[in-house]
Order: C-alpha cells, then sequence, then structure tokens
C-alpha cells in the first residue's frame, strides 16, 4: 500500500443449493476483489456462475478462492494432503471458476486459498508449493494472494509469480502478524465502526492491534472483509465509508 490506496476483498459464492450464505451482492457493492469459491469448499456451478456475473456487473476483480476438498467441513479442517493430488485439486477448481467466468464476461485474475488450506500455506512448505505450481501450470501471470511472509508467498515469489500481501478487518491478530485460531478467543471482531477505524490505521500506518495489545506491523496491499460473518454487509459498508472519508482510494490491484 501506498497509505493512500487499498483493494478490499471478500469471500463470495458460498451458497450451495437452497443453502443461502451471505448477500453476496450487497458485499460485492462495497469491494473491489471477489474471492469466489470454487466448489470444494463451498458453491455449486449455478451459484458460482451467478456470482461472476454479479462481480461482472458491479466492476469487482473475479480471484478464485480454492480450498480441501470438504464441503461437510466447509474447507476449515486440516487435510494431510499429498502434494500431487492439492496440486491437481487447485488446477482442477482454476479451471473449473475460469470457464464460468469467461461464461460471463469476466475472467479469473487471481488466486487465494481458503480456510484450513490458507491457514496451512503460512507454513506448510509442501502444500504452499503445490498450490503455486498449479497457477504456474495454469496461468503463471495470476497473482497470489496471502498472509505477508508465509510460505505461500515466498514459494510463490520464488517461482517468479506476482505475490500480494493480505490483511484481515475483522481477524484477531497474534503479535508475529499470523491470525489467532478461529476457536480461540479474539478471532473474530464484530463491531464495524472498530473495524473500520482498524482497517483505516492499518492502511495509514501499517499497523493493527494484537490481541495482546501491542501493535504488530502488517503492510498488505489487500484487505478482506469476510462475506459469511455475521453482519458482514454492515462491516464492508462502515469500511468502505471510512476509507472514502479518510481519502484512502480503494481500488483492485489485479
Amino acid at each position: 500500500m501506498d497509505g493512500r490506496a487499498v483493494d478490499l476483498n471478500s469471500d463470495v459464492g458460498e451458497s450451495f443449493g437452497r443453502w443461502v450464505l451471505g448477500d453476496d451482492a450487497a458485499v460485492l457493492a462495497e469491494v473491489t476483489s471477489a474471492n469466489v469459491a470454487c466448489g470444494f469448499h463451498a458453491g455449486d456451478p449455478s451459484t458460482l456462475r451467478r456470482t461472476c456475473a454479479l462481480a461482472v456487473e458491479r466492476d469487482v476483480v473475479i480471484g478464485a478462492q480454492v480450498g480441501y476438498r470438504d464441503l461437510a467441513g466447509f474447507g476449515r479442517r486440516f487435510l494431510d494432503v499429498a502434494p500431487d493430488e492439492l496440486t491437481d485439486d487447485v488446477l482442477y477448481q482454476l479451471g473449473a471458476l475460469d470457464a464460468l467466468a469467461r461464461a460471463t464476461g469476466g475472467r479469473v485474475a487471481y488466486l487465494k486459498p481458503h480456510g484450513a488450506l490458507y491457514n496451512a500455506t503460512v507454513h506448510h512448505d509442501e502444500q504452499a508449493a503445490a498450490v503455486v505450481r498449479a497457477v504456474g501450470e495454469h496461468d503463471p501471470s495470476l497473482p497470489v494472494l496471502g498472509l505477508p511472509g508465509s510460505a505461500l508467498l515466498g514459494h510463490a515469489e520464488a517461482a517468479g509469480l506476482r505475490t500480494v500481501a493480505e490483511a484481515f478487518a475483522d481477524r484477531g491478530y497474534q503479535p508475529d502478524g499470523t491470525l489467532v485460531r478461529r476457536d480461540r478467543p479474539g478471532a473474530l471482531l464484530h463491531d464495524p465502526a472498530e473495524v473500520a477505524a482498524r482497517v483505516v490505521r492499518l492502511v495509514v500506518e501499517g499497523v493493527v492491534t494484537a490481541v495482546d495489545g501491542t501493535d504488530v506491523a502488517v503492510l498488505a496491499d489487500s484487505v478482506c472483509v469476510h462475506g459469511d460473518s455475521p453482519g458482514a454487509v454492515a462491516m464492508a459498508q462502515a469500511v468502505r465509508a471510512a476509507l472514502d472519508a479518510a481519502g484512502i482510494a480503494v481500488r483492485a490491484f489485479a
């Protein structure tokens, strides 16, 4: 970030059949990049096509949010997948979402892992390398979005891929810059005003307050507002309004 501009991303397309999760249309009115599910952790083909069409209509960049093959666990359980199998799973998801995106006049413009795969690729070298290998085999021009200092971004950079560092608006941080596990106190923030002020400080000063009260440096080009969190729409609206009021441009990185 240059201190006056940032991308806002959110997880969308996570409904399945008649089961609806979140208000994608309202969230897509506030963000500039959409992490669209690819059918492995959430989303069915019709949901994903509708979501891509909405993103194209709103001029929101489409990203592939790839995950473990774990619909029952919503992709939030670590799976010890063999690297070659994981590469193939990621390739499959990239290809499927890109086909649906292109059918709506868009295209997949970046990749971001979801849930447990995101967390695993912070430290798990083999899985991080497997994800990066899939990107390179599918389209080496795709940026990879991930946590600063993660194995994922390290492998992506080593492979010559563009890396994009990400921060989280509504997630708790450890003093070392990693995220608080979802089953721990302080993992999620719920007050839209508090989250909005936090994001403005993050963009301007490059720091967030960790769960122990200390400030931790977090430099990022994109900030995630979760689309499936309670009050996600109000959260996204508050963050966007606060950035606008602070004179910070909100624009896609891809």
